[in-house]
C-alpha cells in the first residue's frame, strides 16, 4: 500500500501494531467473549431446562433460532447508527442491554415467555460483530492486517467455549439460593455483560486521530494509510449504501453467509445435546469435552488468518474449511462410538469456525465506511436468518424421525454448498 508521509521503521511499526492489539483487539475480544457465553449459554441449558419446563425438541429449536429474527430486524440500523455515531458508545449500549435481557432467561416457564425473551436478546446483540467488523477494525487495521487481526479477535468465540463449557457443565449441577443449575448459569453469565459494557466506554477509540496512546508521527502513520485505501478503493468504483446493498458480490455473499451459517448454528445449538445422546455423558463431562473441538478449531483458525495475511489469498482460505466441515458433520451423523464421534465434531468445529478472520476481511477490500457498514450488516443479517433455520430444523427433523442423522446431513450440504460458492467470488 503507498504511504504517503515518511514510513515508519520496522521497530516502531511493531510496537504500534502491538499497543493495536492491546488497546482495541483486546478490548473486543473480551466483549466476544461475553457476547458468545450468552449466547450459546443456552445449547448447555437445554441438558436440563428443556425437562424441567417440559420443551419438545421441536420448542427448543425455535427458541434458539428465534434470536436471530431479533438480531436480523436491527442489524443493519445498528451498524449504519455505529458507524455515524459512535461504534464505542454503540458497543457499550449493546453490551448492557444485552446483559440485562439475558438474565429475564432465568425466569422464563412457558413457551410463549421463552420465544420473546429469545427475540428480546436478539434486538440487544444486534449489530455488535457487524459494529466491529465494519467500523472498529477497519479504522485501525490496514486492508493487508485485517485477516490475521479478525482471525485474533475471533478466537474469542472458541475462548468462550473453553471457558464457558466446562463452566456450564458445573453451574448445571448446582441449585444457587433457591434457582436450578440452568437459572443460575443465565443470572451469572449475564453480570459481566453490563459490567464490561461499562468499562467499554473507557477502554477504546472511535479513532486513531484520538488516541492518547499514539504519537503525532504514528497518526499520521495511520491516517496516510487509510486514505491510500480508501483512494484505491475510490478509484475501482465509489459506493453508496444503496449500491452496496444491490451489488450483486454482496448479495452473493449474503447466501453464502446463509448457507455457513445454517450449518453453524444448527451444529452449536445441538452440539451438547447430540454428544449427550451419543455418549450417556454427564453433563459436567460433556462441558469437560467440548474443550477438545474448540481448542483444535482456535489454532485452525489462527493458522487460515495468519496464512490469508501472509498470501492475500481469501478464497480456498474460506472454501476448504467449509468442505472440512460438511466432511465431519457428514460422517459424524453416523458414528455412534462417542470418542470417535468426538472426533468428528472436532473435525466440523474446525470448518465452521475456521475462515471467520479471512471472511470479515472480505468486504471491506471493495467497501469502506457507510457502505461498508451497511453492507457487513447485510450479510450478518442473511447469515443470522440461517441461525433460525439451522436450529429449528434441526429440531424438527430430529421430533419427525428420532434421530439427528437427516438433519446432520442436511447441515453438512449446506456447508458444503457455501464452500462451493466461495470459489465463485471476484479474486481480489
Amino acid at each position: 500500500m503507498r504511504i504517503r508521509g515518511r514510513p515508519l521503521n520496522l521497530l516502531k511499526r511493531k510496537s504500534l501494531t502491538v499497543r493495536r492489539y492491546f488497546y482495541i483487539i483486546l478490548p473486543v475480544f473480551i466483549g466476544s467473549v461475553i457476547a458468545y457465553l450468552d449466547r450459546i449459554n443456552i445449547a448447555y441449558a437445554a441438558l436440563t431446562m428443556n425437562a424441567d419446563l417440559g420443551f419438545s425438541e421441536a420448542v427448543f429449536g425455535m427458541g434458539a433460532g428465534i434470536f436471530f429474527v431479533g438480531y436480523v430486524l436491527f442489524e443493519v440500523p445498528g451498524a449504519l447508527i455505529a458507524e455515524r455515531w459512535s461504534p464505542r458508545i454503540w458497543l457499550s449500549r449493546i453490551m448492557i442491554s444485552w446483559g440485562l435481557v439475558s438474565a429475564f432467561m432465568a425466569f422464563v416457564e412457558s413457551e410463549w415467555q421463552f420465544y420473546l425473551v429469545r427475540f428480546l436478546l436478539g434486538i440487544a446483540e444486534a449489530s455488535f460483530y457487524p459494529v466491529v467488523y465494519a467500523s472498529v477494525i477497519p479504522r485501525w487495521f490496514t486492508r493487508s492486517e485485517r485477516p490475521k487481526a479478525l482471525a485474533a479477535m475471533l478466537t474469542s468465540l472458541q475462548v468462550s467455549a473453553i471457558i464457558g463449557s466446562p463452566l456450564a457443565g458445573w453451574i448445571l449441577g448446582l441449585e444457587v439460593m433457591g434457582f436450578r443449575g440452568w437459572q443460575a448459569l443465565f443470572l451469572t453469565e449475564a453480570v459481566p455483560a453490563v459490567l464490561f459494557g461499562v468499562i467499554m466506554l473507557f477502554l477504546i477509540e472511535d479513532r486513531p486521530e484520538d488516541a492518547r496512546w499514539l504519537s503525532t508521527e504514528e497518526k499520521k502513520y495511520l491516517a496516510d494509510s487509510f486514505s491510500a485505501e480508501r483512494e484505491e478503493k475510490a478509484a475501482a468504483k465509489q459506493y453508496t449504501v444503496w449500491m452496496a446493498l444491490r451489488d450483486r458480490e454482496v448479495l452473493r455473499l449474503c447466501l453464502i453467509y446463509f448457507l455457513w451459517i445454517t450449518g453453524y448454528w444448527g451444529f452449536n445449538y445441538w452440539m451438547p445435546t447430540v454428544l449427550k445422546d451419543v455418549s450417556g455423558w454427564s453433563n459436567f463431562k460433556i462441558g469437560w469435552m467440548i474443550v477438545l473441538p474448540m481448542g483444535v478449531s482456535l489454532a485452525v483458525m489462527m493458522y487460515i488468518g495468519h496464512s490469508s495475511s501472509r498470501t492475500g489469498e481469501k478464497r480456498w482460505h474460506g472454501a476448504v474449511p467449509m468442505f472440512l466441515a460438511a466432511v465431519g458433520m457428514s460422517a459424524g451423523a453416523f458414528i455412534r462410538d462417542p470418542y470417535l464421534n468426538l472426533v468428528f465434531v472436532s473435525i466440523t468445529a474446525a470448518g465452521v469456525y475456521g475462515a471467520f478472520g479471512v471472511w470479515w476481511s472480505y468486504p471491506t477490500t471493495f467497501l469502506g465506511g457507510a457502505a461498508a457498514a451497511g453492507a457487513v450488516g447485510l450479510i450478518n443479517s442473511c447469515g443470522n436468518i440461517g441461525g433460525y433455520v439451522g436450529p429449528y430444523l434441526t429440531g424438527m427433523v430430529k421430533n419427525i424421525s428420532g434421530s439427528f442423522t437427516w438433519a446432520h446431513l442436511f447441515l453438512a450440504f449446506s456447508l458444503a454448498l457455501s464452500g462451493a460458492m466461495m470459489l465463485t467470488l471476484r479474486r481480489r
